[in-house]
């Protein structure tokens, strides 16, 4: 049987390191989700609101060219089964964001300093993707593409 001795010193050490990560760690499963869900009300009759916007990132590579990419900010919303969400969607960057939600008879389109809201209520579980469509793939500076989680 072998027996490991630690100086009083390595212990606290230890013992720190053990509380940090454990601190660390917990804050990251606390707020998991936060940044996609606003204005949470009870689900007796009102409507969630839901806020999303229209987001562009540039960059320069060193022999000059540009890239571009659009997003959906936040990019994940979680909402109830059967719960009526307002979702109001800013459009920040881009001038115009014709989307559709796949799976769903939902269109419209996002202008630049305007804001669009898309009324949802879903009575099936699952993941539905709000897709601009101008944006719909990589050689069109996306995918702009944003996960409805319903559960």
């Amino acid at each position: 049987m072998k027996f490991f001795i630690f100086k009083k010193e390595t212990f606290i050490f230890l013992l720190a390191i053990g509380i940090m990560l454990t601190a660390v760690s917990a804050w990251f499963l606390l707020k998991a989700g936060d940044a996609a869900v606003f204005n949470q009300q009870d689900y007796n009759g009102k409507v969630r609101e839901i806020h999303m916007v229209t987001a562009e990132f540039k960059t320069t590579l060193k022999n000059g060219k540009q890239l571009e990419a659009y997003r959906w900010d936040p990019g994940t919303i979680f909402i109830e089964k059967g719960e009526k969400v307002h979702l109001y969607i800013n459009g920040i960057n881009g001038q115009n964001h014709p989307f559709h939600i796949e799976g769903t008879d939902i269109k419209g389109t996002v202008t630049k300093g305007e804001e669009t809201m898309v009324p949802l209520q879903f009575n099936k579980e699952g993941t539905y993707r709000l897709i601009c469509e101008l944006h719909s793939s990589r050689e069109h500076n996306g995918p702009m593409i944003a996960y409805i989680v319903v559960d």
